[in-house]
């Protein structure tokens, strides 16, 4: 927006405001914010002042003052478009996103027309996780403006979380013929290619993540080339690399004994928490902890490269488990710990590490524990335990919560060895539990990470889980409940 104040501004504010104004113009914000504010000294309502000092503390990357002068400017002048999205933006910024939506929607009854706003708007709706509305709101400014790549994109998104994958690779494709050099653009058509079962596409697409803001400070830079499976690795050494989460790691560590038969030496480096738990794969001759040093390597791969590099099809996912062990010594202690089975023991694991507010795979303890039939033992095998859940464990006397002697992932892999079962959500102990073959029923939103695919009972990366997934968006309880029968049924017990 323009950051000059109105010509019929009052004297001396005009003369002030056309001073701060050219600072402002000319980057210098610091001096422009004092100017700003020296206006405001005199006329605290000054509603130009106000806005275009609301704008620059934005641009200072100060979203919560932003806001709360953007706020004061609305009340000054409750009727200005500009003002409206721009103040929408700020709160977009600090997270109040249901009165960001507010005021997006105020600017647009006072200007329908502004594609900006409507757009703005959606990406509101996106992050309250209401995907229909999103759509609609993208799908408008695509109307208003066909050439608006971020619009596509963002339809792309929505059609996605919507399910509506073949509408929603049209849409990153025309927002790539907008845009081509959008790596984000690339890589949800990647996620999404990959949820469709369309591996053949996805993987290279995926590789677009090291250009990605969020990614590309993970790349490892390294004098020797990058292995993309199509160079024999025979008396090698290769260096494969974790990158992302913990359960990226678990998930595709399967791949390294298939390195290994190409006659490779295969060094691991991971997470130092995994590095323990790890030294048990088959064909890794070497696992380093993440922050120590690298022995000797002739060539590296990342580890989520991997399925690119064995041109992994849905058909030929490596499958077999368990690939992963509990260590014995550990699995005795807890055999200790845990005393003489009297029932039937569950794992369970309902939240990630993430903050619940945008955490979709995550659930609250109360809501998760309505899977839960009495008759059983369980185990929570999660690291941590959000203060927020404390109150309704107290609930739930047959739940027991042993973080406090979980130091690593080995420990948790000795604890969930001795479970029957485990019930979880999408995160890394779902993971774990497949990687160790352990029985595992997982809780799914109505739009999973891709890894999941759709309309599948079952997972061709884990033979051993079995998925329940919310048949509507938002619909916990359906899933939840089909858990507590299918746990009662399982064990003879009522549930």
């Amino acid at each position: 927006m323009t950051t000059r104040p109105p010509a019929g501004a009052a004297q001396p504010q005009q003369r002030e405001l056309a001073e701060a104004s050219a600072l402002h113009q000319r980057g210098q914000l610091d001096q422009a914010a004092l100017a700003y504010r020296q206006v405001l000294r005199a006329d605290p309502r000054n509603f130009d002042a106000l806005h275009l000092l609301g704008v620059l503390e934005g641009q200072r990357g100060r979203a919560p003052e932003a806001a709360d002068i953007l706020g004061k400017a609305v009340r000054a002048r409750p009727g200005d478009a500009t003002a409206l999205m721009n103040y929408g933006n700020a709160l977009l910024e600090v997270g109040r996103l249901d009165d960001a939506l507010a005021a997006y929607d105020g600017s647009l009854r006072v200007n329908p027309g502004n594609a900006q706003a409507h757009y703005n708007r959606g990406v509101a709706l996106a992050d309250l996780q209401r995907p229909q509305e999103a759509l609609d709101a993208y799908t408008r400014v695509a109307a208003l403006r066909p050439d608006h790549a971020e619009a596509h994109y963002g339809r792309g998104n929505a059609l996605s979380s919507l399910l509506r994958t073949n509408e929603a690779i049209a849409a990153f494709d025309r927002a790539i013929a907008l845009q081509p050099d959008r790596a984000d653009f690339y890589l949800n058509k990647a996620f999404t290619n990959l949820l469709a079962g369309d591996f053949a596409t996805a993987w290279p697409l995926y590789e677009w993540r090291w250009k990605t803001a969020a990614v590309a400070p993970l790349w490892r830079t390294f004098a020797q080339p990058l292995w993309r499976g199509d160079t024999p690795l025979a008396g090698k050494t290769i260096l494969l690399h974790a990158e992302q989460g913990f359960g990226d790691t678990l998930h595709f560590c399967r791949y390294a004994p298939l390195v290994a038969k190409h006659g490779a030496s295969v060094v691991l480096e991971v997470q130092p928490s995994l590095a323990p738990l790890l030294r048990c794969l088959k064909g890794v001759d070497r696992v380093v902890a993440r922050g120590e040093a690298l022995p000797p390597f002739d060539v590296h791969c990342p580890i989520l490269s991997l399925p690119l590099a064995f041109k992994t099809t849905l058909e030929s996912i490596p499958a077999a488990v368990p690939y992963l062990a509990a260590e014995a010594a550990a699995s005795a202690r807890w055999q200790l710990t845990l005393g003489r089975r009297v029932r039937p023991r569950v794992g369970v694991a309902w939240s990630g590490s993430g903050g619940l507010e945008y955490d979709q795979r995550s659930l609250t303890f109360a809501k998760f524990a309505t899977a839960l039939p009495d008759g059983a033992d369980y185990i929570c095998l999660q690291k941590d335990v959000r203060p927020a859940d404390a109150e309704a464990l107290t609930m739930r006397p047959d739940v027991r919560v042993v973080t406090g002697q979980l130091a690593d992932f080995a420990d948790t892999a000795a604890l969930a060895a001795q479970m029957d079962l485990v019930v979880s959500v999408d995160t890394s102990v779902a993971h774990l539990a497949g990687a160790l073959g352990k029985p595992l029923w997982l809780v799914l939103g109505y739009d999973p990470t891709w890894r999941w695919l759709l309309g599948r009972s079952d997972s061709p990366w884990y033979p051993t889980a079995q998925l329940y997934r919310q048949p509507a968006m938002g619909d916990w309880s359906s899933p939840l409940q089909a858990v507590r029968a299918a746990v009662a049924q399982r064990f003879d017990f009522v549930g």
